[in-house]
């Protein structure tokens, strides 16, 4: 029996034509894009190509894009780089949310080392961020707000537009982690009034290990790497021309098939959801039905540990995953489930369902089949009775 993917948030699956493409420019296209010769020159056009294809998915301007090595990368510039070109100025607060994706909350909290002074915005069980608490949270020193556009976790969306805006009336620069967005909504730089936004190119179909940002122009940065003025300068280092490339087809097959796809998953999704809600006992949804990403549910499972479930779910042939692949390995609580105010035991036994291009129906019949059996076994293995 074929199995079935369905940890999207974590990656996915390189599409065809973006395998295809980057073949051919591995084999065909080895030029620095920094040399001048004719080698050089292709490099460096079909760079410009997928700029231009990665800011038609942002709704940005081409000269307003750098390439990055990651998600995390682009995070790291955008937070660090921030910091060190207003450090001078006395400007030396920062402001997250609790349940921003680690790239984002292991800088601030370095920065915190460094002397910044760093708050953590709460949420409720929504998960989402109240733009009340960002406003009392900022002051005269407020430097920088990084709030995700989507949680990696949850799925929810933040209201990035409100929050900007209140950022911006303190004269504080606003960036947004939208790795889980880029792809599944709809983005327009300029209408969300952001400064910084980071995203990864293996969240949508193309490879791993290539990133971006959008900058809007005028924004100090100080670069986080020193060497060459590739990426005018924000990210020094020859670029990974086969990975752009493939970041550009992704993007450019985004943009093309987003608001079909994005309403072929949600049915799906809700299906699943409505489904697992019904059928099983001692359930519950993790955070606000919407606005959310339309491939994403976090499901609690009382008296399981998820991480039984994801193994026997995987035995069964089919991935889930407990929360951010970043933090797996670990048996701590999720800290964006923690944050939330949910209580201890659904910080450790929920399991999320991020859905992609490949899931049809069948898959998620098949999993609404297997999963109440699933459950019920590893249930008998404890005496606690199912919370309400």
């Amino acid at each position: 029996m074929p199995r079935i993917y369905l940890d999207h948030n974590a990656t996915t699956p390189p599409s065809t034509p973006v395998v295809d493409r980057m073949s051919a420019v591995l084999r065909e296209e080895f030029g620095n894009p920094s040399s001048v010769h004719h080698f050089g020159q292709r490099a460096k056009a079909l760079l410009d190509e997928a700029r231009t294809q990665v800011a038609n998915l942002l709704g940005a301007d081409p000269s307003e894009i750098v390439f990055t090595g990651s998600g995390t990368e682009g995070d790291n510039i955008a937070i660090r780089g921030l910091a060190e070109a207003l450090e001078p100025t006395g400007r030396r607060h920062i402001v997250t949310s609790a349940i921003e994706h680690e790239a984002v909350l292991n800088t601030v909290k370095a920065l915190g080392r460094r002397g910044w002074r760093t708050t953590l915005l709460p949420v409720d069980a929504s998960g989402i961020v109240s733009p009340d608490a960002l406003r009392d949270a900022l002051a005269d020193d407020t430097a920088l707000v990084s709030i995700m556009h989507a949680n990696n976790e949850i799925g929810t969306i933040q209201p990035i537009a409100e929050l900007a805006a209140i950022a911006r009336e303190r004269r504080a620069v606003f960036h947004t982690d939208a790795v889980q967005t880029a792809g599944k909504v709809a983005i327009d730089v300029r209408a969300l009034g952001v400064d910084l936004l980071t995203i990864s190119a293996h969240k949508f179909y193309g490879p791993k290990g290539v990133g971006a940002m959008w900058i809007r122009r005028g924004v100090r940065l100080q670069s986080a790497l020193t060497g060459g003025k590739q990426e005018r300068g924000r990210r020094s280092g020859t670029e990974n021309v086969a990975g752009i490339v493939g970041m550009g087809v992704a993007a450019r097959e985004a943009l093309a098939k987003m608001r079909e796809e994005q309403a072929r998953l949600r049915t799906l999704r809700d299906t699943l959801e409505s489904q697992i809600l019904g059928r099983v006992s001692g359930t519950a949804r993790n955070g606000s039905a919407e606005p959310r990403v339309a491939n994403t549910t976090n499901i609690s499972f009382d008296r399981i540990e998820a991480e039984s479930l994801l193994i026997a779910l995987d035995l069964e042939g089919i991935a889930v995953s407990t929360g951010s692949a970043c933090s797996s390995g670990t048996l701590e609580p999720s800290h964006v489930l923690k944050a939330m105010g949910l209580p201890a035991h659904r910080t450790q036994n929920s399991i999320r369902f991020s859905l992609g291009a490949a899931n049809t129906e069948e898959d998620i019949e098949r999993v609404v089949a297997v999963l109440p059996g699933i459950v019920e076994k590893l249930r008998s293995l404890t005496r606690a009775p199912v919370r309400a």
